[in-house]
């Protein structure tokens, strides 16, 4: 079609996964990290979230093509299924041999699940790890995810036997925080949310389509259009190649060498009001610019050529509806009293949550003024199922309907199925689901830190906050009280990993917030809680 027009030697904006097109922004690197990390911590959940075509397709090739040497993996794309047809996919994409072919009668839940934990302990002492992937993980039922989590049950002393990885729509988030999956949702070892590209990222995901396409003349988009795309597709690539593909065709048909800001309207006109309707139908007073693929007749791109020309300006160049950052529930209630286009102040929300400890910090930047009162700031993107390990209010993000503007809001309590949230300085209560999917997972709590603690503790280092942390992993492994000024050695930090497996947190041997907070809350109940009444004590530490 126009690839000839605009000397390119083949469509750069295919939605095809070709490898040959990979674009790693700074968040799906990021996103590949923790899912490489996942492989390396010794089992359990990582999860992998983003709206549909950010990208979790091409994180999840990339990941499997680095997986380590000494992993066997499984990948399941179609996950609607039964406990038992989930088993007997495990059992396939692992090569291990059906229960009714080793004698059995019947193939039944306990067979296959005692086929995989022979499986597991086989490879396991081959020095071989096992990781499962399932993609399009939202469509999993809870009967499904509680199998899951029993199959990690079986582990050593030292790692679980089983990694799975869980890749999902922002639903699936939404999933896990409900109260009957906590149990699964607090093995979560590594989350990352995938959010869309930038401004910046747009312009030059959409420059590395064209290089690979071979283009070597003029860029068919002029740089003051890359905002406008941006916008129109809210940084997501999928929609990028949808916008743009359909923009170079329209700059083909009328023969112009780059695409116009009306070539560009009329484009999101055709492929996002389709996509807003959510069936094909006729645009009013004028002709659809029909579906072309690749391959098709010369005919067909005729058709395309009039339908561009018959179809009205004024009709193009309607606003198109813009497409939510997160699937919102219908009857969920919009948080954001503000008027539309005002920014509140982010500073506000935490000098609320502040409030909570018994600080009243200035105005001013919050996370400054609170470490001057002894309270530091933690942010991170491990949503609600994070919040609800670590048991503490945060400051969260919230998208309003239909792609409203972003609204700060603090979470001061959960309770079952139900939070209590304060938005604008008013309480709102809202059901942990509907909270997750407005969140893109990212959140800024606080945690009360010894005068002399470092942010980072080096191995080898002592002092009062090592003497701490001796004495209160020796109080939770029931082992007697060490003396003073010893160093964090391998033995402490082979408790600290102990401990860092039992809370679900990245057990890497050295003592950071989240570690800290932990140890703390077990045996602090002063603290501001998430939850109602204190959260239960480990148990012990390592099962």
């Amino acid at each position: 079609m126009y690839t000839h027009y605009f000397q390119l030697k083949q469509s750069p904006f295919s939605i095809a996964p070709d490898p040959r097109y990979l674009f790693m922004s700074e968040r799906h690197r990021e996103a590949l990290a923790h899912l490489l990390y996942g492989v390396g911590s010794g089992g359990g959940f990582v999860l992998l979230t983003g709206e549909i075509g950010a990208g979790k397709t091409t994180v999840c090739r990339c990941f499997m093509e680095q997986i380590p040497d000494n992993c066997q993996l499984a990948y399941i794309f179609n996950p609607k299924l039964s406990v038992e047809e989930l088993l007997l996919s495990i059992c396939e994409e692992f090569h291990i041999a059906p229960p009714a072919a080793a004698g059995a009668a019947t193939a039944s839940v306990k067979s296959h699940v005692d086929a995989i934990n022979a499986h597991l302990l086989a490879s396991h002492a081959q020095g071989k790890n096992n990781v499962l992937i399932i993609d399009e993980a939202q469509n999993l039922s809870a009967e499904v995810l509680e199998q899951l989590r029993l199959l990690t049950n079986l582990e050593t002393s030292e790692r679980k036997l089983l990694q799975i990885i869980l890749i999902g729509q922002p639903e699936l988030r939404a999933m896990l925080a409900r109260a009957e999956l906590e149990q699964l949702a607090q093995r979560v070892i590594a989350r990352y949310h995938l959010g869309s590209l930038s401004e910046p990222e747009t312009a030059s995901y959409i420059h590395h389509r064209l290089a690979v396409a071979g283009s070597t003349a003029r860029a068919p988009f002029g740089p003051r259009l890359m905002a406008r795309i941006h916008k129109l597709s809210h940084g997501v690539p999928r929609r990028i190649n949808l916008l743009c593909d359909r923009a170079l065709l329209g700059a083909y048909v009328e023969n112009q060498p780059q695409v116009t800001r009306q070539i560009l309207r009329r484009a999101a006109a055709e492929v996002f009001g389709e996509a807003g309707a959510g069936a094909p139908a006729t645009m009013a007073g004028g002709w659809r610019w029909p579906q072309l693929a690749g391959g098709v007749l010369a005919g067909a791109v005729l058709s395309g050529a009039l339908a561009w020309h018959f179809m009205p300006v004024q009709q193009a160049a309607a606003p198109v509806a813009a497409v939510p950052p997160a699937k919102l529930a219908a009857s969920a209630p919009d948080p954001v009293p503000a008027p539309a286009g005002v920014v509140l102040d982010r500073n506000a929300v935490l000098r609320q949550l502040a409030a909570l400890w018994g600080e009243h910090l200035p105005a001013g930047d919050a996370c400054q003024a609170a470490a001057r009162a002894g309270l530091r700031c933690l942010q991170s993107r491990g949503g609600m199922a994070e919040l609800r390990v670590l048991d503490r209010p945060a400051m969260l993000v919230l998208h309003g309907k239909d792609g409203g503007a972003e609204q700060p809001a603090l979470l001061a309590k959960v309770q079952g199925d139900t939070a209590s949230v304060n938005i604008d300085g008013q309480p709102v209560t809202i059901g942990v689901a509907e909270l997750a999917q407005r969140s893109d997972g990212s959140f800024v709590t606080f945690w009360r830190a010894p005068r002399n603690w470092r942010d980072e503790v080096p191995v080898g280092a002592r002092g009062p906050d090592v003497d701490w942390l001796a004495a209160r992993l020796a109080q939770l492994h029931g082992l007697p009280l060490p003396a003073a000024n010893l160093p964090l050695d391998a033995d402490m930090q082979r408790l600290l990993r102990e401990f860092q497996l039992s809370q679900n947190l990245k057990a890497d041997g050295l003592p950071g917030p989240k570690t800290f907070m932990r140890l703390m809350q077990l045996g602090d109940n002063t603290e501001p809680r998430l939850s109602p009444a204190p959260a239960v004590a480990a148990a012990v530490v390592g099962k």
